[in-house]
């Protein structure tokens, strides 16, 4: 999540320094969530994005996806860089820049790009859908 935000800032700086604008700024970032489940130690994959309007921020997941113990020791235990280690578990290269690990271990159900197009899709729902998102909270359970 960090990441996503960063790289939105990152390009709202960008454009600010050059005296330019614009309506959103959106950053994309992948990364691990590692959840215990009882005894077994389980590794997701998660993609992020998060958008700004310069005032105000959201944040939107395009889902998890389960890495193999294997491959997440690879990146956990022994401080791979996932894009390295999806090549060599795959015997492939440049899968990060294709299909991405999203698409290895889904067998191309689900690319990169899939993943972070529902990302950003999701972060930008506040800004899109007003109705639902600008109610005010009365606080009250129900």
């Amino acid at each position: 999540m960090q990441g996503a935000r960063q790289r939105a800032k990152a390009v709202e700086e960008k454009l600010s320094a050059q005296r330019d604008s614009a309506d959103f700024f959106v950053g994309v970032e992948g990364g691990l969530d590692v959840v215990t489940d009882g005894e077994m130690r389980r590794v997701f994959l998660q993609s992020w994005a998060y958008v700004s309007d310069g005032r105000r921020g959201h944040f939107g997941c395009g889902g998890n996806i389960e890495l193999p113990a294997a491959l997440a020791d690879e990146v956990l235990e022994n401080k791979v860089e996932l894009g390295r280690a999806i090549d060599d578990f795959a015997g492939a290269v440049g899968i990060r820049d294709g299909q991405g690990a999203w698409g290895v271990l889904s067998r191309d159900l689900i690319s990169r790009q899939d993943s972070f197009r529902v990302a950003v899709i999701a972060a930008f729902a506040p800004f899109f859908n007003s109705a639902m998102y600008g109610r005010i909270s009365t606080g009250a359970a129900r």
